[in-house]
C-alpha cells in the first residue's frame, strides 16, 4: 500500500539537482562572455588594423597586404624558374614585358598620341626573342628594324588616315613610337642577353634582388623617417630619408649576393648595389616623370597594389644595362 509522498525525492537529492542545473548555467554563462570577449576583440584588432593600412595607404599610395601578396607570387615565380630552369624565365619575361608596351601605348593613346598596338606588340616581341635566341649582332639588327619599322607603319597610317593631324603632332608620333620600343623591348632584350650566359641567370636574380631591396628599403625608411622630400616635382612621395634606406638594403643584398652567388669578391658587391640603386632610383624617376605629362597615377591597374606592369618593371628595365655590363667588367674576378 502506497502512502502520499513516497514518489518525492528526499530534499537532499532535490539540492543537489539545483546545484547541478546553477552550476552549469553558470559554465554556460561564462562561456558565452568568454566568446563575446573573444569576437568583441577580433573585432577591435581588425579595425585597428584597417585603419593602419589606410593610414599607410594614404602615405605610401599603394595597398600594403596586396603588394605583399601579389609580390611574393610574382617573387615565387622569378626565383623558381632562374634556380631550376632558366629557358622558362624566358616564358615569363617575354609576356610580361608585352604586357607593359601594351599598357604604355594604351596610356598613351588616352593622352592623344596616334600610336599603333599590333605593330609595337610584334617588333617588341621580335626585339625580345633576338636578345635570347640570336647573336648580338643580329640582336642590333632586328633592334634596328623595330624602330624602323614602327615609325613607317605611323607614317604610312597617317598618310592614309582622313582625320587631318599638325605635322609637329606627326613627328612626336613618330619618335614616341620608337622611343616604346626603345623603352621596354630593348631593356628588355638586354636581360634575357644577360640570362643565356653562362651562370646568367644568377646576375638576372641579383639584380632584381638588389632592386627589390632598394624599393622595399626605401618604403619602410620613408615610411618611417621620410620628411625631405627628393623630388617633389616628379614623385612627392619619394625622400632623402627613403633614398638613404634604399642605399643601406640595397648594398647589403648586393654584398650577399656577389659573396655568396656570384663568387665575387665582397667589395664588388658594393659597387654592383650603388650602380642599380642608381639605375634603379633614375629609372623609378623617369617614369613618373612620364606619367606626370601623361597626367596619370598608374600605368594600368592589372596589379592591385602595385598599378600596372611597367609601374614594377621601371626600375628593373634600366638596371638590365648596368647589370650586363657590371657582369662582363668582374667576371675576370670570378673566384675559381
Amino acid at each position: 500500500m502506497s502512502v502520499p509522498g513516497d514518489d518525492v525525492p528526499p530534499k537532499p537529492d532535490r539540492e543537489r539537482s539545483r546545484s547541478r542545473d546553477s552550476g552549469d548555467s553558470s559554465f554556460q554563462h561564462q562561456v558565452r562572455a568568454a566568446r563575446s570577449e573573444f569576437e568583441s576583440q577580433i573585432v577591435k584588432a581588425r579595425a585597428d588594423l584597417e585603419q593602419a593600412n589606410e593610414r599607410i595607404n594614404a602615405r605610401t599610395g599603394r595597398n600594403l597586404i596586396l603588394a605583399t601578396l601579389i609580390g611574393l607570387a610574382i617573387g615565387a615565380v622569378v626565383v623558381g624558374s632562374l634556380i631550376f630552369v632558366k629557358w622558362v624565365f624566358v616564358l615569363f619575361a617575354i609576356p610580361v614585358a608585352l604586357l607593359g608596351v601594351f599598357e604604355f601605348v594604351r596610356a598613351l593613346q588616352a593622352s592623344g598620341r596616334r600610336i599603333d598596338i599590333a605593330p609595337q606588340l610584334v617588333a617588341g616581341a621580335a626585339v625580345l626573342a633576338a636578345g635570347y635566341f640570336l647573336d648580338a649582332g643580329t640582336h642590333w639588327v632586328v633592334v634596328f628594324a623595330a624602330v624602323v619599322s614602327v615609325i613607317v607603319w605611323r607614317l604610312l597610317a597617317q598618310m592614309v588616315s582622313t582625320q587631318p593631324r599638325r605635322y609637329g603632332d606627326v613627328l612626336s608620333d613618330v619618335l614616341i613610337g620608337g622611343f616604346v620600343q626603345l623603352y621596354v623591348p630593348f631593356f628588355g632584350s638586354l636581360l634575357l642577353i644577360l640570362l643565356r650566359q653562362e651562370g646568367g641567370e644568377f646576375w638576372v636574380l641579383a639584380m632584381i634582388a638588389v632592386v627589390v631591396a632598394a624599393d622595399t628599403g626605401a618604403y619602410a625608411a620613408g615610411l618611417a623617417f621620410g620628411k625631405h622630400p627628393m623630388a617633389p616635382r616628379i614623385s612627392p612621395k619619394k625622400t632623402w630619408e627613403g633614398f638613404a634606406g634604399a642605399a643601406i638594403v640595397a648594398i647589403v643584398v648586393a654584398v650577399g649576393f656577389a659573396w655568396l652567388l656570384l663568387d665575387l669578391p665582397i667589395w664588388t658587391g658594393v659597387v654592383i648595389g650603388l650602380a642599380v640603386l642608381a639605375s634603379a632610383t633614375l629609372g623609378d624617376l623617369a617614369e613618373s616623370m612620364i606619367k606626370r605629362d601623361l597626367g596619370i597615377k598608374d600605368m594600368s591597374s592589372w596589379l592591385p597594389g602595385h598599378g600596372g606592369v611597367l609601374d614594377r618593371l621601371d626600375s628593373i628595365l634600366p638596371s638590365t644595362v648596368v647589370a650586363l655590363i657590371l657582369f662582363h667588367a668582374f667576371s675576370p674576378l670570378v673566384v675559381s
